[in-house]
């Protein structure tokens, strides 16, 4: 089943039930996330999530933060937490959108195929009005709650344009994160048409002096979101 098909059958369900919806999610926890495994192929214990928004950001659904779908281990969790707020306090104006991440108890995640153990994480890019307005992209339904929102090769999609320095701005700041917490960045996913644009500019070409992307386009674009591997130690 394609990826359009899987997210459409996810957002028209209407109703869920209790205990299908209850096994996704847990309570906070005091002790920290245990991963084992890889993203590919692993799982979680103890899962944690962001809050379903915050000063700066908010989660892309209501649905899908609802279903259980943005858990990951607590050191990443702390990590975009903390990247939030240092962008918060140097650049209050932006706003950005969390995606997908996984499970609570991890395991496989359709559509995706590196979401199993807690260490990975979907962020949609930053965007901005044609006027240089800092926007949000419009999500919904309609589009696959975002993952179908489609841009051309200068980062245009309708009236909103990628925001490629506020994007570097993030990627910073969860590397910066990551490095205070003990942990790294092993790899970002980005459609390779657009990694061009991001080099462009000042913050972009630090981040891809820092970071790894991918050299090969990867199995759906990764246009309207970048995915981001954490490296953390697994059982």
């Amino acid at each position: 089943m394609s990826l359009r098909r899987i997210l459409l059958a996810l957002c028209a369900t209407p109703i869920l039930s209790v205990s299908g919806v209850a096994g996704n999610i847990t309570g906070d926890h005091e002790q920290p996330s245990v991963c084992y495994g890889d993203a590919a192929h692993g799982r979680l214990e103890r899962g944690r999530r962001l809050p379903y928004s915050g000063e700066n950001y908010r989660a892309y659904s209501m649905l899908g933060f609802g279903l259980g779908r943005t858990y990951v281990h607590s050191v990443v969790r702390d990590v975009m937490l903390d990247a939030y707020a240092e962008l918060a306090q140097s650049h209050p104006e932006l706003r950005f959108i969390y995606g997908e991440s996984g499970w609570a108890t991890g395991g496989r995640f359709p559509p995706h195929k590196g979401h199993a153990n807690g260490t990975a994480a979907d962020f949609f890019v930053p965007v901005r009005t044609q006027d240089g307005k800092v926007s949000l992209l419009p999500i919904s339904s309609f589009n696959l709650m975002g993952y179908a929102i489609q841009f051309d090769r200068n980062g245009r999609s309708g009236a909103n344009t990628i925001d490629f320095e506020a994007m570097a701005l993030h990627l910073l700041a969860l590397e910066r994160a990551a490095h205070a917490h003990g942990i790294g960045i092993r790899r970002v996913i980005f459609d390779v048409n657009l990694q061009p644009r991001l080099a462009a500019t000042k913050s972009g070409r630090q981040v891809l002096s820092h970071l790894a992307f991918n050299k090969q386009q990867a199995w759906v674009r990764h246009d309207e979101h970048y995915h981001v591997d954490f490296r953390l130690p697994c059982r």
